[in-house]
């Protein structure tokens, strides 16, 4: 199994009482998707460890997880900091034209006429949407919004994204 084609969908932050329960941050989208989820993998230093979840529960933005594999706070705690991933087709489907950011990093970004720009370094998510971050030779990186009228395509397949540079993002 590839580590780099899994989907991180959390982080063990700490213990949750002596039975060997976990908190997760989430880094999924929808938190709620741990009540669908039966296994995940733990991300250990050493190896990927497949994990059956025995029990859901949710306090104060975290999420709490109880494996089967575990009974016990002292052997689930050297995992702390640690991953937990899914596989892809443990994924939640994508609405049209949406993407995991995991597929277009390090993509190429190019504009409307094949001009290279650099490659997709980051995204950041804020409030409003989310801001491609593009990598570029010998300039600052340059800050797009994913807008439609400045992302105009995104090709998975071949790993390039398409925009349209709006006046004034490249000051």
């Amino acid at each position: 199994m590839n580590k780099d084609e899994m989907l991180r969908v959390g982080v063990f932050s700490s213990t949750h009482g002596v039975h060997g329960e976990i908190k997760v941050f989430p880094t999924t989208d929808d938190p709620s998707r741990f009540e669908e989820l039966e296994t995940v993998y733990l991300d250990t230093p050493k190896e990927l460890k497949k994990l059956t979840i025995a029990g859901v529960k949710f306090f104060k933005g975290m999420v709490i997880l109880k494996f089967k594999e575990f009974d016990d706070i002292n052997l689930i705690e050297p995992y702390k900091g640690c991953d937990l991933l899914i596989t892809r087709d443990q994924a939640v489907p994508l609405a049209e034209n949406e993407v995991f950011i995991f597929d277009i990093l390090g993509a190429k970004v190019v504009d409307e006429s094949g001009n290279e720009l650099g490659e997709l370094s980051e995204i950041l998510t804020t409030g409003a949407n989310d801001v491609y971050v593009v990598k570029r030779k010998g300039k600052k990186e340059l800050l797009l919004p994913s807008i439609p009228s400045c992302i105009l395509d995104v090709n998975t397949d071949e790993k390039v994204v398409t925009v349209h540079v709006l006046p004034g993002l490249e000051d």
